[in-house]
């Protein structure tokens, strides 16, 4: 599927003409430079081209690409110490399997939560937790995508104080940073219920027949409980194992938000989570190193997905058609009536996420556009960061160009085609309860 998607770009780079807007560095990070956008020599792909895109996307890619090996490596330390086994055994224990249902909301909203406060990449190494307790609830492995990969990136997405969508919006229409909060939380929080419940209905439906599951034939090892319930508790060794692993989480997070770390920090900190867990738990210098290369050969196909998919970015970044197609959708907009071009914004930005997946990206690209557009169209500047916070967030849960979802698709198993026929249906009716929160907000000329 994705290279397909690397054909069709270089076959649209012999069609669309090549254009791009000057950018300038504002407070170190590239802008675009509004009504600056120009035809350029045209760079269609050759068939070369395509495939050097490949190693291209990879190179691109790198920092995410070793994320999901250095997660996976610690993941594979602190499974094999078996302090997560026990922890979801004993929390499953002492909740009952009875009550699975409400752990499955709770964990929904808890994924979510992840992604509205922490971020994005920075939860990859918490997915395998949803598949270990979906797997002993009874539930399979895309219950567990869809608990933590589904929530984590609706929560990012409709995120109320998202820095990079929200926070780069406010700033480039100079409006007070995160305001209209109320109305972002309501929505975030309404997409998330619905999400909920999706994934409980899905739930039972496999619970009375588990030849629905969508993820059959699937492997599960290194997921599944090895005992009955009854059996687990968590020793000290547990215990010190978890504390440095919740020690290590809450520096990488101090991190993030105090000294600006991003991927390739992540990452260290993951090695040191994985090597402070593999003494702490008794792992000789042998278990250690034998245990992560096992981890990485499991994580190692998400690893190539993720360059995989950032090859499609680098090829239209070659053929110089991303700027193209972002100007002439936003020109499209100008001869619609007040409500269809506010959906249309949203729609356009739909769009534009599958060749620009970067969030602060996007805004940098299409806002210094959208922003007097909307100004000239008689929207308010909070309607058009909505409108575009809606069509970059909602559209990042089956986008096979952003690296982050693949990522934590890998970590669960999940192959993109089986992702895809679970999402789709939430996709749309979380996108029809933004776009009508967006028709409101209109109305009532939101400020």
């Amino acid at each position: 599927m994705l290279f397909a998607i690397i054909i069709l770009t270089a076959i649209l780079s012999h069609i669309i003409p090549a254009g791009m807007f000057e950018r300038e560095v504002v407070d170190g990070r590239s802008r675009v430079i509004p009504d600056s956008y120009h035809q350029v020599e045209p760079s269609p792909l050759s068939f070369l081209d395509t495939f050097l895109s490949i190693p291209g996307g990879f190179a691109s890619a790198i920092s995410i690409i070793f994320v999901v090996l250095s997660s996976g490596i610690m993941f594979g330390i602190l499974e094999k110490s078996g302090m997560i086994e026990n922890a979801v055994g004993t929390f499953v224990k002492k909740l009952g399997v009875e009550r699975r249902f409400l752990v499955v909301i709770l964990m929904t909203y808890l994924f979510g939560c992840l992604g509205v406060f922490i971020g994005y990449e920075n939860n990859i190494a918490l997915i395998p937790i949803a598949a270990i307790t979906s797997l002993a609830l009874g539930g399979d492995l895309m219950l567990a995508a869809g608990i933590s990969v589904g929530a984590v990136t609706v929560g990012f997405g409709l995120s109320p104080v998202n820095p990079y969508t929200v926070g780069t919006g406010h700033t480039l229409a100079e409006i007070p940073m995160f305001s209209g909060w109320l109305v972002r939380s309501i929505l975030c929080f309404t997409a998330l219920s619905f999400l909920a419940y999706f994934n409980v209905r899905y739930f039972k439906r496999i619970i009375k027949n588990p030849e629905k599951s969508l993820s059959l034939g699937i492997d599960t090892d290194g997921f599944k409980l090895s005992k009955p319930l009854a059996e687990y508790r968590l020793t000290i060794n547990n215990w010190l194992v978890m504390l440095v692993f919740v020690g290590g989480m809450v520096t990488m997070l101090y991190g993030v938000f105090t000294w600006g770390w991003y991927i390739n920090e992540i990452s260290a900190i993951f090695l040191m989570i994985s090597i402070a867990a593999g003494i702490v738990s008794g792992q000789s210098g042998r278990t250690i190193s034998e245990t992560a290369l096992k981890s990485v050969s499991v994580v190692a196909p998400g690893a190539f997905m993720v360059g995989f998919a950032t090859s499609i970015k680098v090829a239209m970044e070659m053929g110089n058609i991303s700027d193209t197609i972002a100007f002439n959708l936003a020109e499209g907009l100008k001869t619609l009536p007040l409500y269809g071009s506010a959906i249309a914004m949203s729609g356009s930005q739909c769009l534009i996420n599958f060749f620009i997946p970067s969030g602060s990206g996007q805004a940098l690209a299409t806002l210094p556009i959208m922003i007097p557009l909307g100004d000239v169209l008689g929207l308010t500047r909070q309607t058009t960061i909505l409108a575009f916070q809606i069509g970059d967030g909602v559209t990042n849960l089956f986008n096979p160009t952003l690296g982050g979802l693949i990522a934590m698709l890998a970590m669960c198993r999940i192959p993109f085609d089986k992702w895809l026929k679970f999402i789709l249906p939430i996709v749309g009716i979380v996108l029809a309860i933004s776009w009508i929160t967006l028709m409101i907000v209109v109305a009532i000329n939101w400020q």
